[in-house]
């Protein structure tokens, strides 16, 4: 009888860590799937300085990403739609900034479980640029 008690006990303990294992493998799955859907939608060349009009992935909150870069800096960046004290807050912290910094700065940021984000957005349209 003891011998059956501690074969439940530990076939027990067994199916829930594989359980625990299986649910933190679909979480990593499920984090790292990751649609770079961005679009940059128009790229223009006027007076020396680059206009880039883009549209980030539908998992953030922003849907128009206006980019102007002149010289490799950045001039302005300005978010449609989204979070605005973030987005201008953005924009501020990297005007007159590298364009390769703007990118090493803002990559990879994450917001929330979206595996993106709205400065990711902007970097990856940055980066595609190159």
């Amino acid at each position: 009888m003891k011998k059956l008690i501690v074969l439940a006990i530990t076939s027990f303990f067994a199916f829930a860590a594989y359980a625990q294992e299986q649910q933190v493998n679909q979480n990593q799955t499920m984090e790292q799937t990751v649609v770079d859907d961005y679009k940059v939608v128009s790229d223009e060349m006027k007076d020396g300085v680059r206009y880039i009009v883009a549209t980030p992935s539908a998992k953030v909150c922003s849907k128009q990403i206006d980019i102007q870069i002149k010289d490799d800096v950045i001039q302005s960046v300005v978010y449609t739609r989204g979070c605005e004290g973030n987005a201008k807050g953005i924009g501020a912290l990297i005007k007159d900034m590298k364009v390769d910094e703007a990118i090493r700065r803002l990559e990879g940021i994450n917001c929330g479980k979206r595996g993106t984000s709205c400065p990711d957005q902007l970097a990856k349209v940055l980066k595609s640029l190159k």
